[in-house]
């Protein structure tokens, strides 16, 4: 008796070679060649009202300021940095009586300015103490869904961010430590005699990379 296997044709000739190229299994709809948000990964109701109403306004104004505050109110809170009284007083100087600072972000308070001139400020949060400086010298804080009202089309408005690089995280960031030219912090234990200071290490111990 014949096997069946015998009858079979020999593997190339069998296999054309537009069979045997491999693929790539994709998810239904193909590469994801888009990534940036599309919405807040939040869950924060207040903040998807916001979402919610700025979406609108981008719809029936066309406005780009609009655009911007919608595409920051989906950003990571890293994305979202604080800023400070005094950077907010330093960028609205001049323009403090008849401009509103649009901060989608915290405004927090700073101990290095005395006094702050009267400002109009709209943000996602406030800290107590700024809020309460910007009150006391005549200001007013703003919500989301005032602005959208006073400024429905960003009209006298001053769009501001805090520093995105200041972070403590952003030192350890860049060349090694140690490597010439590099001023990366290093991630040690503690800052003493003891750690990372011994010869092999600084340029003043004779060190060479």
């Amino acid at each position: 008796m014949v096997s069946t296997l015998s009858l079979l044709p020999p593997f190339p000739e069998a296999f054309p070679a537009v069979f045997l190229t491999l693929g790539i299994d994709l998810v239904a709809g193909g590469r994801n060649k888009k990534t940036k948000r599309t919405a807040p990964k939040s869950d924060d109701v207040y903040l998807k009202l916001l979402v919610k109403l700025y979406r609108f306004l981008v719809r029936r104004t066309k406005s780009s300021f609009n655009a911007v505050i919608l595409k920051r109110l989906f950003m990571s809170k890293t994305n979202r940095p604080p800023i400070s009284l005094r950077r907010l007083a330093k960028f609205m100087e001049g323009k403090e009586e008849k401009n509103i600072a649009v901060i989608v972000g915290t405004v927090t308070d700073d101990k290095r300015i005395q006094e702050i001139p009267a400002m109009k400020v709209t943000a996602l949060r406030f800290t107590e103490t700024a809020r309460a400086r910007i009150i006391n010298a005549g200001g007013e804080c703003l919500t989301f869904d005032q602005l959208a009202l006073r400024a429905p089309l960003g009209e006298n408005t001053v769009l501001l961010r805090g520093p995105k690089n200041a972070r403590e995280a952003v030192r350890h960031f860049g060349k090694a430590p140690g490597v010439p030219h590099s001023h990366t912090k290093p991630y040690v234990r503690s800052k003493g005699r003891k750690f990372e200071k011994a010869r092999g290490r600084r340029n003043s111990r004779g060190f060479k990379v």
